[in-house]
């Protein structure tokens, strides 16, 4: 399920960035591609436009949207799998003791005075 909604992520930002790059920052947008005033004529400018926009808006949203529900799912799962594993880890923790070190002799501390 996670896996799906991210590949439809990543498509939907490579989708962002194409029409990002269709849009002309000077207002011609994809329309100019098509010869100036035949391009107005077959999509019409205002049109061109609003649709640019409207896809980059979508796309945005689906970006923005699909990110938060994704992380909510992973941490609503993540928490089932962590008492999960708590159980295991305090398995683990009770069974393995680990051997205390030695106390230093008293020789030692003398040694390191001269």
């Amino acid at each position: 399920m996670v896996t799906t909604i991210i590949v439809l992520l990543i498509i939907a930002a490579i989708l962002l960035t194409i029409v990002v790059l269709i849009q002309n920052p000077k207002g011609g947008g994809l329309s100019s591609e098509f010869g100036g005033s035949g391009g107005a004529q077959m999509f019409g400018v205002q049109k061109t436009g609003d649709i640019v926009e409207r896809l980059t808006w979508g796309f945005f949203t689906f970006i923005l949207v699909g990110s938060l529900g994704t992380l909510i799912f992973i941490k609503s799962s993540g928490t089932q799998q962590a008492t999960q594993s708590d159980v295991n880890v305090e398995k683990a923790t009770t069974t393995t003791a680990v051997p205390a070190l030695p106390a230093p002799t008293s020789t030692a501390t003398a040694d390191s005075t001269k």
